[in-house]
């Protein structure tokens, strides 16, 4: 596969996000002791800020199979921002991401039914929600089976390789436009790409190296590996639904003091969190392949 064919698009979506979010990423500062009631209002209107995620990934929401303990980017962002605006939290779970932003939508006067998450921000979901400045990136890559004749990305679209994404991702997106022989499948959930795996019936999954990492401790031992290089990055940010820019201010604040003070870092590690990219706008960590 031609990467250069990715990253011009992937580049252009980029340059029209900024524009697209520009009410959500000017300024920045210390989030206020106590918000006015208007921006609590505005994040919370019910009441209680409703945090979705989805199971499987650290950056939205893994949970310990030995102690049931939930950690996650999305969830434990969503938790402090609760905790600083004064009001409880809901965590409204999924079994995609795709569904989480249909949720927030508000086109024809519909009501958000979620209230923060925490996603790669793309200048087509720009659209339906609004992005704060991307705090991570993280690599994409494709997961194959030890015995693969793949060796990187380039060798993925050289044949009919069968290759899966999660249903409504932006990898499905980018790779659909890319590949020129490769097939895409989709995959409901992030456990029916593992199934599909152990049975044969995918050469390839691409996502995140957040989420690959995930799933090869999830495979059988020494039977999948995650290819060296990468097909693109993308860049995590918090999406809120639109029309609450009147909360841009302590938005952009939010997002400096979790950054300066070193928590997203902890949450990120507490994660787990992988396949972190060198260089990104607010990556605290560096390169974690």
């Amino acid at each position: 596969m031609n990467t250069r064919i990715l990253r011009r698009p992937i580049l252009a979506s980029l340059a029209s996000l900024v524009i697209l979010t520009a009410t959500l990423v000017v300024g920045c500062g210390t989030v206020p002791a106590k918000p006015d009631p208007q921006t609590v209002t505005a994040l919370a209107p019910t009441g209680k800020l409703r945090i979705g995620v989805y199971k499987g990934s650290p950056t939205s929401m893994v949970v310990d199979a030995k102690t049931g303990e939930q950690r996650g980017v999305a969830l434990q962002l969503g938790q402090e921002l609760a905790k600083q605006l004064g009001v409880p939290f809901e965590v409204v779970e999924f079994p995609r991401l795709a569904e989480i932003l249909l949720a927030m939508k508000t086109d024809s006067g519909k009501a958000a039914q979620v209230d923060f998450t925490f996603t790669n921000a793309t200048a087509v979901r720009a659209k339906d929600v609004d992005f704060t400045a991307p705090l991570i990136g993280l690599e994409l890559g494709y997961l194959v089976p030890k015995a693969s004749s793949i060796q990187t990305t380039q060798d993925v679209d050289k044949a009919a390789t069968r290759v899966g994404v999660a249903q409504g991702s932006s990898s499905q997106a980018a790779l659909g436009k890319a590949y020129t022989r490769a097939v895409l499948t989709t995959t409901p959930t992030l456990a029916t790409a593992v199934e599909a795996l152990k049975a044969g019936k995918l050469d390839a999954f691409a996502t995140n190296k957040a989420i690959l990492f995930e799933l090869l401790d999830s495979l059988p031992a020494g039977q999948f590996r995650i290819l060296d290089d990468r097909w693109g990055l993308e860049h995590l940010a918090i999406a809120v639904p639109k029309g609450r820019e009147v909360a841009a201010p302590l938005m952009n604040a939010f997002t400096s003091e979790v950054t300066s003070s070193g928590l997203l870092q902890k949450i990120a590690d507490g994660a787990g969190l992988r396949g972190m990219a060198k260089n990104t706008t607010g990556n605290p960590t560096g390169d974690r392949k």
